[in-house]
């Protein structure tokens, strides 16, 4: 989860560092550090976040050099534990994304050797590692020490007689960018944009060595790696601000044309993909994380309804514990970043169970399109704001497509009933912009309920994971204790914590299951407990039941979790905001989880 930038030119390194670093803040701001090859190795780290780092830091000469924010692991978020991280000799410097499993061992060893350490981290255990191999060729050094770590790596090495950067990678993303007579290293490519679009990816068990006039790549059994450049179509002001005060209310409000560009090309043909031809999928399983596996829990509902194939959803990191079922079910795994690390595991140990693997992701060319049998891409653009917005919305795009394709192999969706689903995802932008429209009420709203310090989210059926994503929102900017409950469990516990002085936002909207939350709402109410409801609009009886109500347009309800989720993200900055929190950097949290 930490970010990691390099660059060997012609130009002074220290301020294009710096300014590839920022883009990846958003990966970690416990600490950050740069190291220069110029006069020798220049060494400078600091705690806190980055500007903390510029304000103190002086010039430092030199071409070529690394630079680390840091989202603390092993170690505490200390100036000492910051990175790079040099040997005994200050000679070379590492900096490193993901934990070495092994480092106590190899640090016993290490001081019994005699090596010397001044921190607490598992990285510098890797900078004594290389400086015990190191005889000349850097990148030799680094491939006999990688023999040794045992764990996930993103690594950076820089020596400070030689203005080359060795990089590799297990696990833990890495880009190479390509310039003209300067080259770049980053944990994401939205690092590089601002100088260059044409990028090579790292991948598992890979060592390069990047000069301003070269990039060699070499494989874990030792031979050259060629490999064409991609180039990404994200432009730079994609992740810029672009006038708004945080990234995540920016990304908010490129909802519509996220979705318009997630549907554009694949709603026109009858027939599914070549993939799902001739597959007949008895069962499905969406396995994902965090705000994805909310994703995937929509999901869920969504799959079985268009193409009546039973699914199920697990997170990530219990999946490859849970046993081997006697179904070899098709297995959907949903990572934004497509490097996200429990989610990798799970869809190797998915194949290693003979099944078949569809990647929902967001990043062209990320590790998850290496590791399954067919992606669909989101098309979200670059998201910076830690709390995901438009990642969440095209991933329920991507997963109406996915069950579109089931639903036409297995003929339990007809061309007609096909016909009508393009027709209203095609009307999706509107929806959500219809909410957008509103955000000066939502705010309000929100201003209103800001100084609570419980706030409890309910919904039914496909609106139960829009709940648990509204809360976890919630908790994860404005640090408002945030609870998603289904609304019939209320009477099974839950209502023991409601009270006057804890709001409670249910999601209301006219389905098979209006009239039960109607009842749920009351018991609430009778409570002391102020109802601020989401439901459709011209519903004239909504309002009887709750205190304050938010309006989204009519739709089939299969699809109103994306208008409904649209009010919550915005209900949650709003909250954050009016709360003065830190609304694109919350505390603890990182972008891309990428260690276990």
């Amino acid at each position: 989860m930490c970010g990691i930038v390099g660059y060997a030119g012609r130009r002074g390194a220290q301020p294009i560092l710096l300014e590839c670093l920022k883009r990846l803040e958003y990966r970690g701001y416990d600490s950050a550090g740069v190291a220069i090859v110029g006069q020798g190795l220049q060494l400078f780290k600091s705690k806190g976040e980055i500007a903390v780092l510029e304000s103190m830091m002086p010039q430092m000469a030199g071409t070529a050099g690394i630079a680390h924010t840091r989202w603390a692991t092993q170690g505490k978020p200390t100036t000492e534990n910051a990175h790079p991280l040099a040997d005994c000799s200050n000679g070379l410097a590492v900096v490193h994304n993901g934990i070495i499993s092994n480092f106590m061992q190899l640090r016993e060893g290490l001081l019994k050797d005699g090596h010397k350490f001044s921190s607490d981290t598992d990285t510098e255990v890797f900078a004594h590692l290389v400086e015990a191999e190191l005889q000349g060729d850097l990148s030799s050094a680094v491939a006999k020490a990688l023999k040794k770590v045992e764990g996930t790596y993103a690594f950076a090495v820089v020596s400070g007689d030689r203005e080359e950067i060795v990089a590799a990678r297990m696990e833990s993303p890495l880009v190479v960018g390509l310039g003209d007579g300067e080259n770049f290293l980053a944990s994401d490519v939205t690092a590089l944009l601002k100088y260059t679009n044409r990028m090579v990816y790292l991948q598992d068990g890979e060592v390069a060595s990047i000069t301003k006039d070269s990039l060699k790549i070499i494989d874990a059994n030792g031979q050259a790696v060629q490999r064409e450049p991609q180039k990404i179509t994200w432009s730079l002001e994609d992740a810029e601000k672009g006038g708004y005060p945080h990234f995540m209310l920016k990304e908010i409000f490129e909802q519509p044309d996220a979705i318009h560009d997630s549907l554009l090309g694949r709603i026109e043909s009858l027939e599914p993909e070549p993939f799902f031809q001739g597959n007949n999928f008895s069962s499905v399983k969406i396995v994902a994380c965090g705000t994805s596996y909310h994703a995937g829990m929509v999901g869920k509902y969504i799959i079985e309804e268009l193409s009546r194939i039973p699914t199920t959803v697990q997170i990530s990191s219990e999946y490859r514990y849970s046993p081997i079922s006697r179904e070899s079910p098709l297995v959907v795994l949903v990572t934004q970043s497509g490097e996200t690390a429990d989610t990798l595991g799970a869809s190797r140990e998915a194949r290693k169970r003979g099944n078949k693997t569809v990647g929902i992701a967001n990043v062209v060319g990320s590790a998850i399109t290496r590791e399954v049998d067919h992606t669909i891409f989101t098309r979200a653009g670059p998201e910076i704001g830690v709390a995901a917005t438009k990642t969440f919305v095209t991933q329920l795009v991507a997963l109406y497509l996915l069950a579109m394709e089931l639903g036409t192999q297995n003929r339990s969706m007809t061309a007609q009933a096909r016909r009508a689903m393009v027709t209203n995802l095609r009307n999706l932008p509107r929806a959500v912009q219809d909410v957008l429209n509103q955000a000066p009420l939502i705010e309000a709203l929100a201003n209103k309920y800001a100084s609570a310090r419980d706030m409890y989210f309910i919904g039914r059926g496909i609106n139960y994971p829009v709940a648990l994503e509204g809360a976890l929102k919630t908790k994860e900017i404005s640090y408002i204790h945030g609870e998603g409950f289904p609304a019939g469990e209320l009477k099974h516990g839950p209502l023991a914590l409601i009270s006057t002085e804890s709001p409670v936002v249910a999601v209301a909207v006219r389905d098979h299951t209006y009239e039960k939350m109607l009842g749920n709402i009351s018991e609430v109410s009778a409570r002391g407990s102020p109802v601020i409801a989401i439901g459709f609009e011209g519903d004239s009886e909504l309002p009887k039941y709750v205190d304050e109500a938010i309006w989204i347009r009519e739709i089939p309800p299969i699809f109103s979790p994306v208008p409904t989720i649209v009010v919550l993200q915005l209900w949650a900055y709003y909250l954050a905001k009016a709360r003065g929190c830190p609304i694109d950097k919350p505390r603890n949290i990182a972008k891309t989880v990428t260690v276990e």
